[in-house]
């Protein structure tokens, strides 16, 4: 099954607080979403521009490319990676609500469709909106990668340490071929990710198949803080390369058809 028209599942006791299906043909709704660009995290390949996401019959489309693009920030003999590459050989997209769209606790289902290819690295995940990596607080409702070359599907919680930039993790990690042997085409359908996130935890899905728990009476930063009792935003990104490993087929697909985000106690007048 491809792209589902139907409307959005009507959820007891929680309401439809925002969703979007990209019905559109073109460039995603400008009001949800924007872009990261350029190279942004984990010493990947991808050069993130918004000309690699697209909608077009119903579904999101992040293509992953292998193409040249020159990098305006080089520099000759830098050591950061982000200016010491003079090209990018792949392109590829990140869009997120970041400054848009944000939320407290509720049910998040996003339905996409991911490509196994060597070098992908697609993934659904949201940040907090205040405070540095990982301070800010990470869930990860879904990541595909390879771990010592096994094709891996991967559900995470991080949140900050008393090291900068050292998280601290709650993941489960669920092998490919877990999923393909019990349906050999799983990886040519789509599939619904879904976190159920409250005041008492983060519960990670496949499919209704429960991934992970992180119970958030453990998730203190070491300022005190706690990350997932602050709005998060949403992103949806292809990365290349890193933890995907090499590409060696080009273009990568990844399909995103639905992202519909559930809370209870909201009233009606709220809904969009």
């Amino acid at each position: 099954m491809d792209q589902d028209s139907s409307a959005p599942e009507q959820i007891k006791g929680m309401h439809l607080v925002w969703h979007d299906e990209f019905n559109v043909a073109g460039k995603p709704d400008s009001t949800n979403w924007n872009y990261e660009n350029g190279f942004v995290r984990n010493k990947e390949l991808q050069w993130y521009q918004s000309a690699n996401a697209s909608c077009k019959n119903g579904v999101l489309v992040i293509e992953g490319r292998k193409e040249q693009i020159k990098n305006p920030k080089y520099i000759a003999g830098s050591m950061d990676w982000r200016t010491n590459r003079e090209f990018a050989s792949y392109t590829s997209a990140s869009i997120r609500t970041k400054g848009l769209q944000q939320w407290l606790y509720g049910r998040f289902e996003i339905r996409a469709r991911i490509d196994s290819t060597t070098g992908s690295w697609p993934a659904i995940w949201t940040l907090g909106i205040n405070g540095p990596w990982p301070s800010n607080g990470e869930v990860d409702m879904m990541e595909f990668y390879r771990i010592t070359n096994v094709p891996t599907i991967l559900a995470n919680t991080a949140w900050g340490t008393d090291r900068p930039y050292v998280a601290k993790w709650n993941s489960a990690k669920k092998p490919l071929a877990n999923f393909l042997s019990n349906d050999p085409d799983w990886i040519r359908k789509f599939h619904i990710w879904r976190m159920d996130w409250d005041k008492d935890s983060i519960k990670l899905y496949i499919d209704n198949a429960l991934l992970t728990i992180t119970p958030l009476s453990g998730t203190i930063n070491a300022d005190g803080k706690n990350p997932f009792q602050q709005p998060h935003y949403l992103l949806l990104n292809l990365a290349l390369g890193a933890n995907g490993g090499e590409p060696v087929n080009a273009p990568v697909r990844y399909e995103v058809d639905y992202v519909r985000v559930y809370q209870k106690g909201i009233s009606d007048e709220v809904m969009k």
